[in-house]
């Protein structure tokens, strides 16, 4: 009595064995973004009349790699600046750092993400550097 009975564990027969656990899509694709709640969402929105088994799989790993791709450079942004949480602003400089994500992401205002770092070259101070031997000076010595 303890155990199963021998119907429910066989795996031969028709139908499903009941005993079996559920398995969700997302572990399947081997993803952590929720496939069952994107389709949900693709279904919802009236995106199309039908949406295929496979499109909220592809959906759901291409925005899973794209959290992943601004987490780890937002990541290192605030491990540059010596802190231990993300907040916007370390968003804002890895998004605007990396080409691709700029280009992206290039109409999103991230609130309280500030602007980067940036002071016009002909604002600096002139080099004073040179003295003698300057090319096209007035004086020429042979």
């Amino acid at each position: 009595m303890a155990g199963k009975s021998d119907a429910e564990v066989k795996k031969g027969g028709r139908g499903k064995p009941k005993a079996s656990k559920s398995v969700s899509r997302s572990s399947k694709a081997g993803l952590q973004f929720p496939v069952g709640r994107i389709a949900r969402f693709l279904k919802a929105g009236r995106y199309a009349q039908r949406v295929g088994a496979g499109a909220p799989v592809y959906l759901a790993a291409v925005l899973e790699y794209l959290a992943a791709e601004v987490l780890e450079l937002a990541g290192n942004a605030a491990r540059d600046n010596k802190k231990s949480r993300v907040g916007p602003r370390h968003i804002q400089l890895a998004v605007r750092n990396d080409e691709e994500l700029s280009k992206l992401l290039k109409s999103v205002t991230i609130a309280n993400g500030g602007v980067l770092p940036n002071i016009h070259s002909t604002l600096l101070p002139k080099k004073a550097g040179k003295d003698k031997g300057d090319i096209g000076s007035a004086s020429q010595e042979f």
